[in-house]
């Protein structure tokens, strides 16, 4: 090896092609300043073992580890859980201390000193993020990923009166608003999550993909159907609600088991709804994703009662959360945005209102029976406390 070019202390700043945020600079160049000694060591160490033309294989010392055993793919393929047999792929920790990227199972014990800490991951109990089927509905979502340019047949898509055109853009601006609330939800928390858990964060991903694809599909076709139409206030209080939840077990509550829910029945009503074959493609497309979504938010939210040591007190604060979002929601809900768009398309026409209307009730009494049930599920039983009447408030 030949003599290296630079010290540490030839290292220079790269020039400054852009103005830069002069505040958030000096921080940076600070927080680096106070870590110098740091990680200036371990450059001088690599530049001296370079420099005597020394080679270190210590990345090849195996002594303590579980190395040698070969992970085998089953008959879907290798999966995460195939790998996660092995002593080799780490055991997940019931609280991370492990503040820093490196790869839950690898080698590391012996660097922990010299290790950095990200101050961002704060989610450091498994309980508050782990759901008994994340690992394979993270599996299903990377094999059913689908393209909202390619695999919707847009050339086919048939002009409809005006009203019934109207009410569908409509439901596609109101869903539209929804989805981004979807993924910057998920997008929230995931920085926040260690290594450790890196099955949880590899499904927030593929949610937060998911979210991005039906924001693109229903703005799509709003814009191939006329265009984009109202905005909702109503919705716009309940999506704040959920991003501004405190924990992230409370906001999965709110977006997976109970938003994400709702729009699921909605999804599933695209029989009588969709008027187009189109449209109805759409919704089936969109419906498998957050049938994933909402099966996530079921289990992770009875894991989080199952395991937290003080049972009554996480139901109780969970009753209290959901006293506040379940009438957020229901201020959404209850938006003539949403409400008379899907009455016209459930009557088949604006004059056939009133018919669409009376067809909402049976379709609001499904939505909230099938909210109450996923509670159910997960433990937490909201039929005496729930905030949202089971007959429609019309």
């Amino acid at each position: 090896m030949g003599q290296p070019s630079c010290t540490p202390n030839d290292i220079k700043p790269l020039p400054v092609a852009l103005p830069l945020n002069e505040e958030g600079l000096a921080f940076y160049e600070k927080k680096y300043q106070r870590d110098y000694n740091q990680w200036t060591e371990i450059l001088q160490r690599n530049v001296e073992r370079m420099s005597r033309g020394s080679l270190s294989l210590e990345w090849m010392n195996t002594d303590g580890s579980a190395w040698g055993k070969r992970a085998k793919p089953s008959s879907r393929g290798l999966t995460y859980s195939d790998v996660n047999k092995l002593p080799t792929s780490g055991e997940m920790p019931a609280t991370a201390t492990w503040m820093n990227f490196t790869p839950r199972g690898s080698i590391r014990d012996r660097y922990r000193e010299e290790m950095p800490v990200i101050d961002d991951y704060t989610v450091v109990s498994r309980d508050e993020l782990w759901a008994g089927n994340v690992v394979t509905l993270y599996e299903e979502a990377v094999a059913r990923q689908w393209s909202a340019t390619r695999d919707i047949p847009w050339g086919e898509l048939e002009a409809l009166p005006e009203d019934l055109e109207k009410a569908s853009c409509q439901l596609f601006t109101f869903l539209t608003e929804v989805e981004f609330v979807a993924g910057d939800f998920p997008a929230k928390w995931l920085y926040r999550i260690p290594q450790d858990f890196l099955e949880v964060k590899s499904f927030l991903a593929t949610q937060l993909m998911d979210e991005a694809r039906h924001q693109e599909v229903f703005r799509k076709r709003a814009l191939a159907g006329g265009g984009l139409l109202h905005a909702s206030p109503g919705f716009e209080w309940a999506l704040k609600a959920i991003l501004d939840a405190p924990t992230h077990t409370m906001g999965t509550f709110l977006l997976n088991l109970l938003g994400e829910g709702l729009i699921l029945s909605i999804f599933r009503s695209g029989e009588m709804i969709a008027k187009t074959h189109v449209d109805k493609e759409i919704f089936r497309r969109t419906l498998q994703d957050e049938a994933r979504h909402v099966s996530y938010g079921v289990l992770e939210l009875k894991n989080y009662l199952d395991t937290h040591p003080d049972r009554a007190k996480a139901l109780e604060e969970m009753h209290r959360f959901a006293d506040v979002g379940e009438q957020i929601i229901l201020t959404a809900f209850t938006e003539a945005t949403v409400i008379e768009p899907v009455a016209i398309l459930l009557g088949g026409g604006l004059d056939k209102i009133e018919h669409g209307l009376e067809g909402m009730l049976k379709v609001w009494s499904m939505f909230i029976e099938e909210y109450l049930q996923r509670c159910e599920r997960a433990g937490f039983d909201r039929r005496a406390r729930c905030k949202i009447p089971v007959d429609a408030p019309w």
